[in-house]
This record gives C-alpha cells, structure tokens and sequence, in this order.
C-alpha cells in the first residue's frame, strides 16, 4: 500500500489487499517517484519463490516506468508475480506480462504529463503576476512596525517575538520590502 502523504488514508487499499487474502501487508506514505520507500524494501526483501506481490494498483507500486519494470524483473528472478487489482494484471502468464509492460508506459506517460501541465499552470500563473508560494508571516504594515521598534533600538529577537516570528522570517520580510520598494504607512 502506498500513500502519497501522512494525512491521507490507506483504507481502501488495505480492504482489497485484505480482501486478495494478502497476509503480510507492507505500507509506505511517500511519492511513488522514489523507489527508496522502507514498505517497498521489506516487502522485495522477504518475497520468494512461488509469491505474489500483490498492489491495489500500479501507480501504488511507482510512478517511473523504468522502476515498475526493474521490480517486475525482480520478482520475475526470484520466481515471484505481480499482481494489481484494479487493472486485473497478472504477471503469471505471458497475457498478463504484456499488459504490465504497457500500463507501465501508461503511468509514466500519466506522470509526465501531469509534471508537464503543473508546471505549465505554474508558469503562466507567475506570467499572469500572481505570487507563487506561501503567504508572507507578516504583513507590510507589521514590517514597517517591526523596522521601526528595531530601528529605535529594540533587539531583532525581541521584536519577533512580539510578532509571533522567528529572527529569519523578520529579516527576510525586511529584505523584500526593500526589493518590493517603500510602501505607505
């Protein structure tokens, strides 16, 4: 099983698998882009001769073409099977190897295109003006504030703290108000 993120649920997963009668569930809750996921190790580490290494679905197993194919090239060594639920694929059988191979190209053209089209959307958001990233800890007025109490000979750390900040957010807030150019009080 395999999550992108801690917040986000392994429930449906878990059901098929348990479902599959999977009795050793392996769980990993970060990107599929890396083949580095503790889950994923253990789980090739103890398969064997004669085991199946069952997914809900393909993209739960990687993202990156090259990496399904190298785990389905493993297992296949080892004497082992891929099997994923939803696309009904079955490494066992030579049917079922050519349908891996081809919902492999799938998911990393899948992935592709929606690297290509996020940064697409993010490019012409920045053409467009709009500010990219988290909101600023501060606003302009509270940087003016700030500048002024530590002008006035009020300590950096002091004056952050009244602000609810850290030393580092003060001073970068101070950097892009000069980049951004004098603002009215």
């Amino acid at each position: 099983m395999r999550v992108s993120t801690a917040d986000q649920c392994l429930d449906l997963q878990a059901d098929a698998l348990r479902a599959a009668g999977c009795d050793r569930v392996f769980e990993d809750r970060l990107s599929g882009r890396s083949r580095k996921r503790p889950g994923l190790e253990t789980a090739l580490a103890q398969i064997g001769a004669g085991d199946r290494l069952i997914v809900w679905r393909l993209d739960r197993l990687g993202r990156n073409f090259r990496d399904l194919v190298d785990i389905a090239d493993e297992l296949r060594e080892r004497g082992a099977n891929l099997i994923s639920l939803q696309e009904g694929i079955d490494t066992s059988s030579n049917v079922g190897e050519i349908v891996f191979r081809l919902m492999s190209v799938f998911s990393d053209f899948e992935r592709n295109v929606i690297v290509e089209r996020t940064r697409a959307g993010l490019a012409a958001a920045k053409a467009r003006g709009v500010k990219l990233g988290r909101r600023p800890k501060l606003s302009s007025s509270q940087i003016i504030a700030a500048r002024d109490l530590v002008n006035g000979g009020k300590k950096a750390g002091f004056v952050a703290r009244q602000f609810g900040v850290g030393r580092a957010t003060l001073f970068r807030g101070f950097r892009q108000q000069q980049l951004e150019g004098p603002h009215e009080r």
